[in-house]
């Protein structure tokens, strides 16, 4: 029986399983497609979080590994923690451009590549080898290569599932691939529980603390296990449908051309029938992506997700990359007991940090993306985020501890999407970098600021940041229901339209 028969309306031509949907199930209900493309996806947003959060506990461990307890020298600590967001913003922007010019399938899977290079580089520093400071900066040069790779899957991955995804579960899916951080982050402080357990008894009860330099290498090193696991896939998975279209200049056939939800009215075309083409010089990406960018209405969606993404993540890294003043105040900074001791008592409070906040903030998200619209979860995001950044700032001295626990876990509770197919990767990948920016000012200043003006006075500065963002996704536009290329390719028309006459 066909599907016009059962009901649903047939599927368009050389549509891929992911782009298939009857519509007949909630959003969040995935189909075994839509949760194999997420697993393909998810891998490198994983690994993200788990690669640039698992920094944290690492140097704690290389500290007395390299500097019998001592705190690390400041300006390697802070290069150290910075490096793979450097990285990031320069992968972010090759990457983002080079899957717009050449296609996601001639790059998917190389950042990842570039992930396993520098992971291994990483557990296979020479401690005994080279001075402590030398050691620091070999871990900081393959951090950076790492940051490279974790930089260039951001583009990527977004893109990837954004192309094969069906517009009324385009958000929930980017949800589900943007949930797999708040995994890595819980399971790189899960893993170094588990890891730590293991070496108690020679490192706690023989007091063979050197012991450490296995740790954390183990810890780093269990990140290659689901990256193997991903990297065949990726290198396989062939070019979306909805990206081929886009670069062989059919962005949308006149009758799959309506009205959407943002108020964007797209006309019935009455027209001559054909098909909407764009004049496109292969080569010439980049002239064409200035060109799109130079109209307001477009110019002010990127400025819009630049500046957003910017603004959370100095608040975002400024804080989780520094996450030993938050343990201070729940008290578990470790800052007593034997080497070991310290290291457990750090570690679980990173995972009791992750698990009430990273993984709940996110699947509130997917389970409400489709009904309450991008625009208004990330506004009101925005404006909670500044509340508890105040209660945090104004109280931070007073508070108790299950509080302030409450109060940090609430607090962590676009790109993809808005942009037209051919530009997406771009896009996206100069908002991430704009991101990473801010993570790296967050990470080379918080510890300074925080000496000379104290704590609470810095998170008034991130709840100045959130309150920032909120005015800056006003430019934004809702993006549930909207299909950018329909739009540009309506844009197209009306102009060849005006040129006509």
């Amino acid at each position: 029986m066909s599907d016009t028969e059962q009901g649903h309306p047939p599927a368009r031509p050389a549509l891929q399983d992911y782009e298939r949907d009857p519509g007949d199930k909630p959003p969040f209900v995935l189909t075994f497609a839509e949760v194999k493309l997420l697993g393909i996806a998810g891998v490198g947003f994983f690994l993200d979080a788990y690669d640039l959060f698992i920094i944290n506990p690492v140097s704690t461990m290389l500290q007395y590994r390299l500097y019998g307890g001592k705190s690390l020298p400041n300006n390697l600590q802070g290069l150290l923690k910075a490096a793979a967001n450097i990285g990031s913003v320069i992968g972010q922007f090759l990457f983002g451009y080079f899957a717009d010019a050449l296609g996601r399938k001639a790059l998917y899977g190389k950042e990842l590549m570039l992930i396993i290079f520098a992971t291994i580089m990483c557990i296979s520093c020479p401690t005994n080898d080279l001075s402590p400071d030398n050691c620091l900066i070999w871990l900081t040069v393959f951090r950076i290569i790492l940051g490279i790779g974790v930089g260039g899957d951001y583009p990527m991955s977004a893109s990837v599932t954004s192309d094969r995804a069906v517009i009324r579960k385009r958000g929930t899916l980017l949800a589900y691939i943007f949930a797999n951080q708040g995994w890595g982050s819980f399971m790189g402080s899960l893993a170094t529980i588990i890891v730590l357990a293991c070496y108690k008894h020679v490192m706690n009860d023989e007091g063979e603390t050197s012991k450490v330099d296995g740790v954390w290498r183990i810890v780093i090193g269990l990140s290659l296990i689901p990256a193997f696991g991903t990297l065949y896939q990726r290198l396989t998975l062939p070019e979306a449908e909805r990206y081929k279209r886009a670069k062989n200049d059919t962005l949308v056939e006149t009758d799959e051309v309506k009205d959407f939800k943002d108020g964007v009215k797209v006309s019935s075309l009455n027209e001559p029938e054909e098909e909407v083409h764009v004049d496109i010089q292969r080569k010439a990406h980049f002239r064409e992506f200035l060109e799109y960018f130079s109209e307001w209405r477009h110019a002010k969606i990127l400025i819009g997700t630049c500046t957003c993404w910017f603004l959370l993540d100095i608040a975002f890294y400024g804080i989780n990359l520094n996450q030993n003043v938050v343990l201070q105040q729940i008290g578990y900074a470790g800052t007593t007991g034997t080497p070991w001791e310290k290291l457990f008592k750090v570690s679980t409070g990173n995972i009791i940090i992750t698990a009430l906040g990273f993984v709940p903030g996110y699947y509130v998200s997917v389970l409400t993306i489709e009904k309450l619209g991008r625009k208004v979860i990330q506004f009101q995001g925005f404006l909670m985020t500044a509340l508890f950044l105040g209660i945090l700032a104004g109280k931070f001295t007073s508070l108790n501890n299950a509080s302030f626990i409450v109060c940090f876990a609430l607090l962590q509770c676009y790109p993809a999407e808005v942009f037209p197919t051919k530009y997406r990767a771009t896009a996206h990948g100069m908002s991430a970098a704009c991101g990473k920016a801010g993570a790296i000012i967050s990470a080379l200043v918080f510890n300074t600021l925080t000496s000379s003006i104290g704590t609470p006075a810095v998170l008034w500065i991130f709840f100045g940041c959130s309150l920032v963002g909120a005015c800056f996704t006003l430019l934004l536009p809702e993006v549930a229901g909207r299909d950018p290329d329909a739009i540009l390719a309506e844009e197209i028309r009306e102009k060849r339209l005006q040129q006509r006459h």
